[in-house]
């Protein structure tokens, strides 16, 4: 537990705090006439703050023996890292060729400046979707999130197993806190395995694709001018 501490209070210090349009164009001032990577590098930014303070709140959480809340919280996180995920991966559509740059910018638009209560004028994408995508690349986060997800819902597992135990031999329902007792175990395991997801696709997939991103707009900046208008 103190390791996975530590690593969240060494992500807390090194959180970005500032993005300078003025040395996003000195870096690349074709590429960065796009905004496209303006807005992945705001949703890096703000998932990599989400994801820090979801997760620091789960360990305290558990920490506290809050076992639902904690769970609810890594929920949370999981999800957050893979709008990242997800975001690195239609990076590298763009550079594959198989994902038409201004649609890829749309969807940074989508990803970024989504919403659900129509307080923004883009409609937020389904989170299920990016986690059926981002299964492709981490096998077995879809189920994870769905497993997690179970404990965040009043149905069987959310009251049933987290707060009641049935006795069948003498047909008796016993009542009590039970969340700690079933999933504690591996709750910090959790946390662990998501710091680890969120640091490669943070610090290598997302940090890679964007430079690439970068020259393959300086590179192809004429035939990106010459079909903008062709979106909508």
């Amino acid at each position: 537990m103190q390791a996975v501490a530590q690593t969240l209070s060494n992500l807390k210090t090194s959180l970005c705090r500032r993005v300078d349009v003025g040395g996003l164009f000195s870096r690349n001032a074709v590429a960065h006439k796009w905004k496209a990577p303006f807005r992945s590098l705001s949703l890096r930014e703000g998932v990599a703050w989400r994801t820090q303070d979801l997760l620091e709140q789960s360990l305290m959480l558990h920490g506290s023996g809050h076992g639902l809340g904690a769970r609810i919280l890594l929920r949370s996180a999981f999800e957050s890292v893979a709008v990242l995920i997800y975001l690195n991966m239609l990076t590298r559509q763009v550079l594959a060729g198989a994902l038409d740059f201004h649609e890829y910018s749309k969807k940074t638009s989508t990803l970024l400046l989504g919403s659900r209560d129509k307080s923004t004028d883009h409609s937020a994408i389904n989170i299920a979707t990016v986690l059926k995508k981002c299964d492709a690349r981490y096998p077995g986060i879809e189920k994870l999130y769905a497993d997690l997800s179970e404990s965040a819902h009043p149905n069987y597992e959310g009251v049933c197993v987290g707060y009641s135990k049935v006795d069948h031999e003498n047909f008796v329902t016993t009542f009590s806190n039970r969340w700690q007792a079933v999933y504690g175990g591996n709750h910090v395991d959790l946390i662990a395995l998501c710091l680890m997801v969120f640091h490669s696709e943070y610090d290598n997939e997302w940090a890679d694709s964007f430079s690439k991103l970068e020259s393959w707009i300086a590179e192809n900046d004429a035939i990106l001018e010459a079909t903008k208008s062709e979106v909508v």
